[in-house]
């Protein structure tokens, strides 16, 4: 099957070739990490000047490549000097002590290094630590709208959104297809069950499983509201599950590195903090998610609208957190370098109680900075309500503000 191009992961990894940077493609199993390699090469393996060697240790011709030494092999075999040489990775943690041969190799003249890996640690231990901060970590997340619309072939239309936030951004549903809802789903499964058994269970040696299934379900549930380890806790024992507040904070940590979900802390608007407590847990995927949560779309739309429009100020690059006021709360406070705006997501606002309830809490912030509500109200557009902007959603997951 063709590679695409994913445009904005392609101009990225452009951007950092030959600036004595090691590149680090981070994120979920199968959201793509893989195909920016491929396409990687697709696009610069008819130059002339440039080598490039490919390790995939997901492919059964590497699976000789266990160790340091195995790698150094394998990448001296295929060096030529004189020429600018690309090694790239794909799932780099498979190989022992992997850091330190990555070290040796991207310090070569002329030599670029692109790595992928599917646990957020593998960048926090000892290759961070060797090369104090000569990397770079790129996060891919699964497909955008407005990627998914290109991926599948498919109009703008409230049809392919509601496919977007029923299925979810896992690129290999390209090669699935999406007419047999059956077929989806079935792959989705397989998906999750590959993370949590390679990523969570084995990795870790978990021993309590079913705990482990019936959390991330409950996180399913509760996608966009706040929780806290103790609140949890107290509601599974109600249950008749007796865990502690620790050994949740230690599983959701295990989600979290496998990028099954994200983490969300709460920010003080005017007091300008970060809370340590009561957060919020967006998903990855939203298919994954709407696998995990009981019920259909018409129960779930709302959460699935707030972890759609999260995703897509992550796609734009802004780091972001929930908002807190002295009267209320605001979804996003979104930020990065010399900008800052303020996000509520919706889904149809026709009522004033709505109404008041979305953009009352932006009324209240002292700032200038700019203000969004974003809601999937039909008919809408763009619309400016007192220097707030209504956007509607499907404009929004395409292209942006």
């Amino acid at each position: 099957m063709e590679v695409l191009t994913r445009q904005h992961y392609a101009d990225i990894v452009d951007s950092w070739i030959g600036k004595g940077n090691i590149i680090a493609l981070v994120g979920s199993r199968r959201v793509g990490k893989s195909y920016v390699l491929k396409d990687f090469i697709q696009r610069h393996n008819q130059e002339p000047d440039i080598n490039i060697i490919f390790i995939d240790k997901e492919k059964k011709a590497f699976k000789g490549i266990q160790t340091k030494d195995d790698l150094d092999a394998w990448i001296e075999a295929r060096f030529i000097q004189g020429k600018h040489n690309c090694i790239l990775i794909d799932e780099a943690q498979e190989i022992d002590r992997f850091e330190e041969s990555v070290c040796n190799w991207y310090t070569e003249d002329n030599t670029d290094v692109i790595i992928t890996g599917s646990n957020s640690k593998m960048l926090s231990g000892e290759l961070a630590t060797l090369l104090s901060g000569r990397h770079v970590e790129v996060r891919v997340h699964p497909l955008c709208y407005s990627e998914f619309l290109q991926f599948h072939d498919l109009p703008d239309t409230d049809e392919s959104l509601m496919t977007y936030l029923n299925y979810g951004g896992l690129p290999g549903l390209r090669k699935v297809g999406l007419d047999s809802d059956e077929q989806v789903w079935a792959y989705l499964t397989s998906v999750f069950n590959t993370i949590m058994l390679k990523d969570i269970i084995e990795r870790h040696e978990i021993r309590n499983i079913p705990f482990l299934n019936n959390l991330i379900a409950f996180y399913a549930d509760t996608t966009g509201k706040l929780t806290s380890a103790n609140s949890i806790s107290k509601y599974m024992k109600s249950q008749a599950e007796n865990v502690s507040s620790n050994l949740i904070l230690l599983f959701r940590g295990f989600y979290a590195e496998a990028y099954l979900m994200d983490v969300v802390l709460r920010y003080d608007i005017h007091g300008k903090k970060i809370f340590e407590s009561n957060e919020k847990v967006y998903w990855d995927d939203l298919g994954l998610r709407n696998l995990k949560a009981e019920g259909g779309m018409d129960s779930y739309i709302e959460k699935i609208i707030e972890n759609a429009v999260y995703k897509q100020l992550c796609f734009l690059g802004y780091e972001v957190h929930v908002g807190v006021l002295n009267a209320g709360e605001v979804d996003f406070v979104c930020t990065k370098p010399g900008k800052t705006v303020y996000v509520q997501a919706s889904y149809i606002i026709s009522e004033e109680s709505t109404r008041q309830r979305e953009f009352g809490p932006l009324k209240k912030i002292r700032d200038n900075h700019p203000k969004y509500v974003i809601s999937a109200t039909p008919l809408l557009t763009q619309r400016d309500e007192n220097g707030i902007t209504h956007l509607s959603l499907r404009k929004f997951l395409k292209e942006g503000f």
